[in-house]
């Protein structure tokens, strides 16, 4: 099901699992933004005469759809370069950020990310702070799940931290030994820690790894944010309903 003003039955859901970047805030486009700028230099650096051939060509928006998006941020590097047929030692996530490792890669990149960040700030979507209300008014339980270490630091500087006591991002996950997006196991410790069944809970993700995760989780209703990904493949990947912004949920919430 796709479209505006969806018809969703709320009885029986108790609880809402969101995705934080590209569902609550726009930095989804941040992350593309330091992706890209990382991932650039790093192919600038090791062209050298070979800027032509076919594993030096720019990351762009499909690359970032296609093998970072949504996953924690060291499989994303892996994913990419791995794509690119390019070998580089895994390091560790404790490497300074650079280009020699998997984990200086992935920590060049949180670094841009932060960059970002503290210089041009963040807003929620509109329509999403008008659903959280929505749920609230309801007394629906809310959690954050996301496979970024950034989402506190994202909360806090979009106004949301308040809003919700219970946040399952990268740090948790490493904490915990979770195994990230397209995995269930993020979401399933949410609802674990919401005190909501999986049957009872809703995930609303804009990634398709995030859809498919919600999927595998078997959550009772995964709903698709397109920002990008495409109605059909957040549908053919495990979305049972795909929506533009969740202002179109409004309807069946009643506000």
């Amino acid at each position: 099901m796709s479209g505006k003003n969806v018809a969703i039955d709320w009885s029986g859901l108790d609880a809402v699992l969101f995705d934080l970047d590209g569902v609550l805030t726009p930095t989804a486009s941040i992350h593309e933004r330091a992706w890209t700028d990382m991932f650039n230099s790093f192919l600038a650096e090791h062209a050298g005469p070979e800027r032509d051939a076919a594993p030096w060509q720019p990351f762009g928006e499909s690359d970032y759809l296609r093998y970072v998006d949504g996953k924690p941020r060291f499989d994303g590097v892996r994913s990419f370069v791995e794509s690119r047929a390019i070998h580089l030692p895994e390091g560790t996530h404790d490497d300074p950020p650079g280009f020699g490792s998997v984990g200086a890669l992935g920590n060049l990149k949180n670094a841009t990310f932060q960059r970002i960040l503290r210089t041009e700030g963040i807003r929620p979507y509109p329509g999403s702070l008008r659903v959280l209300d929505a749920l609230a008014a309801r007394g629906t339980a809310m959690a954050v799940v996301s496979s970024s270490k950034n989402a506190p630091e994202v909360l806090e500087a979009s106004g949301l931290a308040p809003r919700f006591d219970v946040v399952v991002d990268g740090s948790v996950a490493g904490r915990l030994g979770l195994i990230g997006k397209p995995a269930p196991d993020t979401f399933l410790e949410a609802a674990r820690e919401l005190g909501a069944p999986a049957a009872h809970a809703v995930v609303a993700e804009d990634a398709i790894s995030g859809v498919a995760a919600g999927r595998a989780g078997e959550f009772g209703l995964v709903i698709g944010v397109d920002r990008g990904a495409g109605h059909e493949a957040l549908l053919t990947n495990g979305a049972d309903v795909v929506v533009d912004d969740l202002a179109d949920l409004l309807d069946s919430l009643g506000a």
